[in-house]
């Protein structure tokens, strides 16, 4: 049922069109026109307003044509950089970037898999109940779309957001919680060559603490980063200042607290014995996620892999995606792969038969869920 040109040619005009993070203008327009082209109404929130961006994200509420639960899938129409110019082509199957750009896959075949679902259901009159679809817009910029996106305004028990990497089949279950931690150092300034003496390095005071704190795995669930420092203002004059920008995530939310006091209590210490004086601000970026298989979200979406002939398979991720902020809203979510490779990069591609299997699957979801009620 799955109609292989439409689905093709719709993803590469979604990938041609830029829309790299917060400027989402001109795609915006793209879905309102696909979506207002099949009758369908779209309501755009005040995002935009709250993210400094040109799009806000876009709800689509689509009517059961039986009774039945709503049911949410959600996909991002931000993209990274470098994402202008972007031009598409495909050979032995499979869609790539022409030139020095990502694909954009990531998460626009997310867009065109859903799009299709709905087109297979309507020309097939296929019985499915209220369907509620929400594009996020500043995904790559820590899921600020979702997070600023009012939750109430839906009706759905369980969601499916697509953007995971992984081959159609992959249901992510597991994903950590995570904190945005910057570190800043205030020294004393002082003429680097006549009396360095009368001064306290900043820099060097960071890089004391810093040599002291863990960094990169921590144990099975945890992890922690350094990933910017900058600081002073010129090589003649003892820095003053030094910043740096972190983060620490963990699939258990305990161990995530208790990474971050580490990091905060020794980061002090260790300035504070240089002579400097340290400040540590923490911002909760996301919360984790954990299912069981036997939670209803996953059972639904493991039946429905398995009735398309797919092997379902159940993993974790060390990143955060707007699977978990739907989810810390209250509706279960789980991430589903969609098949795109090496996202991120100028190597991004995708197969054709995994965007097909991803509008198989999402159509594989609305059955299985109609099934249930």
């Amino acid at each position: 049922m799955i109609n292989q040109q439409r689905i093709i040619e719709n993803f590469v005009a979604m990938v041609e069109i830029a829309s790299v993070s917060s400027k989402e203008g001109k795609i915006r327009d793209y879905l309102l026109a696909e979506f207002s082209g099949r009758g369908l109404q779209v309501e755009e929130d005040q995002a935009g307003d709250l993210v400094n961006g040109e799009s806000g994200n876009l709800l689509v509420k689509i009517p059961g044509v039986v009774d039945g639960e709503a049911i949410l899938f959600a996909a991002h129409m931000d993209t990274v950089e470098p994402g202008e110019g972007i031009k598409a082509s495909m050979e032995d199957g499979i869609i790539r970037s022409k030139g020095d750009t990502i694909l954009g896959s990531d998460d626009k075949a997310a867009i065109a898999a859903i799009i299709e679902a709905v087109d297979v259901l309507r020309e097939n009159k296929i019985p499915h109940g209220p369907l509620e679809l929400l594009i996020t817009v500043c995904e790559e910029q820590g899921l600020k779309g979702a997070k600023s996106f009012d939750f109430s305004r839906l009706n759905s028990v369980i969601a499916y957001a697509l953007d995971a990497g992984g081959e159609p089949g992959s249901i992510i279950i597991q994903s950590p919680c995570q904190n945005e931690i910057e570190y800043k150092v205030y020294g004393k300034p002082a003429h680097a060559g006549m009396n360095p003496e009368k001064g306290i390095n900043a820099i060097q005071a960071a890089a004391v603490a810093l040599s002291s704190m863990p960094c990169g795995r921590i144990d099975q669930d945890t992890t922690c980063n350094l990933g910017i420092i900058e600081g002073g203002t010129a090589r003649n004059i003892v820095a003053d200042y030094c910043h740096i920008k972190g983060e620490a995530r963990s699939l258990i939310r305990s161990k995530l607290d208790d990474i971050t006091e580490l990091l905060t209590n020794t980061f002090i210490d260790e300035v504070q014995k240089q002579g400097a004086r340290a400040e540590v601000d923490i911002k909760f970026l996301y919360p984790e996620i954990k299912l069981s298989p036997e939670d209803r979200v996953v059972k639904t979406a493991v039946r429905a892999i398995e009735s398309i002939g797919l092997i379902p398979r159940l993993e974790s991720t060390g990143g955060g995606s707007d699977a978990s902020i739907i989810h810390g809203a209250g509706i279960p979510c789980v991430n589903l792969g969609i098949g795109m490779s090496n996202v991120h990069t100028c190597d991004e591609y995708i197969r054709v038969a995994d965007l097909i299997k991803d509008a198989q699957i999402v159509l594989s979801i609305i059955r299985e869920v109609l099934k249930e009620g």
